[in-house]
């Protein structure tokens, strides 16, 4: 029966509902943001089978950056009125509010505390955990970013007291001081396996430490993860550019959608994540691909942000069971409908709940969603703009979720057969929370056992059950491994924590190896790299490299975001193989029908032992085939990456080539070199081209063998004398900034005439259109993804305003005296490349640069329209809306 469920827990749930006493709040009758509910329904495209209605406006949150909402239905607000790129602190807040009979009216607030930068909201139990920026009293400036937790013990709505630190130092502190919180630490989520999840942007982070004293470092953006009492922090998944939440389904497959890098080749991506997995941004998503997991579509231009795996049955089935991925630069809350393909998925993006700038979504357990939105409040935040709506089916009957605190450890067990995730999370944190759950262990297992559930159910017990028990439980685990329907599941839970890694058997992962199912052959992969064990590495070693393993050709790019299944196993077993540090096992491989996964291993394997067996091996064989193997993998492993200490950061246009971003030397360098030099000597002149194409891919700087110059588009555009363009008098120059956008509204303008106005203006002295074209200041080519008319507008008319991200005017001296404005186009670990405001580039080392300030304001000078005529003015702004 659908409803059973809801039918046999009616009682217990009507018997402990929420109240406005137990809530802490007076029932409020009327609805302040009715009126501001029907401005936005009259513009905006919102589903029919959905009431859509403000829940809360910019008098209580202004710029909410992010949202949580507790399973019982209190929703916690991020209030970022610093904004991403603003640097003063003391502008943020997390605002708490309630809705005591679900009617969508709120019925009170309070300020939970006060915090610089939310980025990340967590509600569970009498807990909040926030992620967000910390500010040094001293220097009043942005010191750090932590993970912390707050508690609320006697429900006022109040912190109490001071938070407990769960992570510190997990961002780039020289780049959220001079920069801003962009491209920082984002959003958290909790699995049902009980992690949280951590978005990391491409700040990346060094000695981030958790409460056991544990550091890590990371240089890039990807996805971390830290039990819930701030231990155990590890990376799960790498090379991601700046993600800003994560999606979660039951299964525990993960989503995210990537923010695009604003034309220099990596766009919106949507992405399953894969424990171990590499997704390449920004030195191996271009030359590199066959070594990377590749996202499973390119969008466009656009920026994520707050993502949400929907699964609540009160909703329609056509939305349901679906990835939710916010886009504030596009406005809209895309649904994201996925297929099975063998280890990962496939997917079909639908537009789903406009909302300008939209920030977040979350859901309770009543079934409610939640959404936050920017709409206008701009890079550095508002005070006055922005707000939160509420959404529910047509015809949705509101019922309380339970105060579960008052819950039996019998109803916790049963509230893990709930058809709502939030509902089953908040069940098993309470669980878990307790003392006295020595029964619960058993009960939860019967729920394993039962095939009669729904799997969501029989996965959450199996991961409830794995963290009641721990390693005492890895037993009855390993009995649910034989169940076909569990096996990926238990493989998983057994790998979970590395803490008792060393109780778990080999066997279960053997067989997994073994299994015909894709997705259990993952986990088994995963799970003995993890675990460390190193018996397995024969069995990871027979697993197949597919024909599509192989490098795009010199000067083309590979596929960016191209599905591609086959590539996942492999993929993973060479994580599996570095993790274990297979280094003998791969040298003997070599001689065997293994040796090309092996040799793909080695790509990431810098040990001398490598590199003497390759060479070995490249003279004991005439197989030319194997020889260009042997000589690529050498070259690969020519340089290693240097050690990152967030000193630096790599900019919203780094170097892209690969392999590595700032790549060094080490001991086998000289032999790699020696042995390659003599090779390149033995070739006859009709091979001497190879070495040519070895030392440009890989960048080896080997004179000998020079290098092939990949010529840039040409550039084609006119040298256009700005400042006379600047002082030039019309309409728009003797407007107001307010009538020309009430113009704007009333004219939809003619985008041939803006085509030629773009030329006519000097527009291309600055901005590219094409991606062939040569990339100067901020990318044109997708604008219409990212800005609305009136933002277009704005940034024409005031520029300083809404400065593109990654294009603020850089001022750089050199040691030699002299002083460069403009633009960074391009930059490397030892050289950048500026364009000045004429289109003139220069390239300079940085071993020369004494110093390097970016600017506050745009290079782009106020004024450029100021000769225009309302209609012009609307033509070029239309032209621009239509790049996309």
């Amino acid at each position: 029966m659908k409803y059973s469920y809801w039918l046999i827990l009616a009682v217990t749930f009507l018997a402990s509902a929420c109240s406005s006493e137990n809530k802490n709040c007076t029932t409020v009758t009327e609805d302040r943001y009715v009126a501001m509910t029907d401005s936005l329904a009259a513009k905006l495209e919102w589903p029919e089978k959905l009431d859509i209605k403000v829940f809360a406006g910019p008098d209580l949150v202004p710029s909410p950056a992010c949202l949580a909402v507790s399973a019982s239905g209190d929703i916690f607000v991020g209030v970022d009125k610093m904004g991403s790129l603003g640097k003063e602190m003391g502008q943020g807040a997390i605002v708490k509010l309630i809705d005591c009979n679900g009617d969508g009216i709120m019925d009170s607030d309070t300020v939970f505390a006060r915090v610089d930068n939310p980025r990340g909201i967590l509600a569970l139990g009498n807990q909040v955990f926030v992620l967000h920026t910390r500010f040094s009293d001293e220097t009043k400036k942005a010191a750090n970013m932590d993970l912390i937790v707050y508690e609320d013990r006697d429900n006022d709505g109040v912190a109490d007291g001071d938070p407990t630190p769960l992570i510190t130092d997990i961002s780039n502190p020289t780049y959220l001081a001079e920069r801003g919180t962009d491209h920082a630490t984002n959003g958290i989520r909790m699995g049902i396996d009980g992690w949280i999840y951590i978005a990391a942007g491409d700040f990346g982070f060094h000695n981030a430490t958790d409460r056991d004293g544990k550091q890590l470092t990371v240089l890039g953006g990807g996805i971390i993860r830290v039990r819930p009492d701030g231990t155990e922090m590890e990376v799960y998944t790498h090379g991601l550019r700046n993600i800003y939440d994560v999606a979660i389904d039951p299964f525990m497959n993960i989503f995210t959608r990537d923010n695009t890098n604003d034309g220099g080749g990596w766009n919106i991506r949507f992405s399953h994540q894969i424990q171990s997995g590499e997704y390449g941004y920004p030195i191996l998503f271009k030359h590199f691909t066959e070594e990377i997991i590749p996202a499973l579509v390119d969008l466009g231009g656009g920026s994520g942000t707050g993502s949400l795996y929907l699964n609540d049955e009160r909703w329609p089935e056509e939305y349901n069971n679906t990835p939710l991925m916010a886009d504030w630069g596009r406005s809209y809350l895309y649904r994201h409908p996925v297929q099975a393909d063998q280890a990962t998925f496939t997917q079909q993006e639908e537009k789903f709940i406009q909302l300008p700038q939209i920030t977040d979504v979350d859901i309770d357990a009543s079934g409610i969603l939640y959404l936050s939105a920017w709409d206008g409040a701009g890079y550095s935040g508002s005070p006055d703009i922005g707000y939160v709506v509420r959404a529910v089916p047509k015809g949705f009957d509101y019922e309380s979720f339970a105060d579960i605190q008052q819950f039996s450890n019998r109803k916790l067990v049963a509230l893990l057969k709930s058809k709502s995730a939030k509902a089953r999370l908040a069940a098993q944190y309470e669980l878990l929370s307790r003392t006295d759950n020595a029964d619960a262990a058993s009960r939860v297992w019967k729920l394993v056992e039962d095939n009669s559930l729904e799997m969501e159910s029989r996965v959450a017990a199996l991961y409830t059950y794995a963290q009641l028990t721990g390693k005492d439980g890895i037993s009855r685990l390993v009995e649910a491994t034989a169940d076909t329907d569990l096996q990926e599941y238990a493989l998983r839970a057994l790998a979970d924590r590395k803490a008792w890694a060393a109780e778990v058997p080999l066997e279960p992962f053997l067989m997994g190896l073994q299994a015909s199912a894709p997705r259990v052959k993952a986990a088994a992969i995963i799970g003995v790299g993890r675990l460390g064990k190193k018996e397995a590495i024969p069995a990871l070693l027979k697993i197949n490299v597919p024909a599509s393993f192989k490098s795009p050709d010199l000067g083309t790019e590979g596929p960016h975001a191209t599905p591609n299944s086959e590539i996942i196993l492999p993929h993973l077993a060479v994580k599996a193989l570095v993790a274990l540090n297979a280094v003998d096992e791969c040298i003997e491989a070599l001689n065997t029908g293994n040796r090309d996964l092996a040799l793909w291993a080695m790509r990431y394997l810098h040990d001398h032992r490598v590199v003497q067996a390759l060479i070995a091996a490249y003279e004991n064989t005439a197989d030319e085939a194997l020889q260009v193997k042997i000589i690529n993998t050498l070259a690969r492993i020519y340089h290693k990456e240097a050690p990152y200490d967030a000193s630096w950061w790599w900019s919203t246009r780094p170097d892209t080539h690969g392999p590595y971003y700032k790549g060094i030397e080490w001991e086998g360098t000289p032999v790699i070199r020696t042995f390659l030099l003599e090779q390149w000597k033995k070739a006859g002149s009709d091979n001497k081209d190879f070495f040519k194409v070895l030392n440009t891919r890989y960048r080896l700087a080997i004179n000998q063998f020079g290098i092939i110059e990949i010529q840039p588009p040409k550039e084609d555009a006119p040298q256009v004398d700005l400042e006379k363009l600047k002082n030039k008098k019309g309409q728009v120059g003797e407007s107001s900034i307010e009538d020309v956008m009430l113009a704007l509204d009333k004219i939809k303008g003619d985008p041939k005439q803006g085509a030629a106005l773009f030329a006519q203006q000097g527009c291309k002295t600055c901005h590219a259109i094409d991606r062939s074209e040569v990339q100067k200041g901020p990318f044109m080519g997708q604008i219409g993804s990212i800005m609305n008319r009136q933002q277009i507008a704005e940034s024409i008319l005031k520029p300083n305003a809404s400065i593109s991200q990654g294009f603020s005017t850089v001022q750089i001296q050199t040691k030699g005296g002299n002083a460069y404005v403009g633009f960074v186009t391009e930059e490397s670990a030892d050289k950048l490349t500026i364009r000045n405001i004429t289109g003139a580039a220069t390239t300079l080392a940085k071993s020369e640069i004494a110093s390097r300030q970016e600017l506050e304001h745009s290079m782009m000078p106020e004024g450029l329209a100021n000769a225009l005529s309302y209609q012009e003015l609307a033509s070029l702004v239309a032209y621009l809306a239509q790049q996309k």
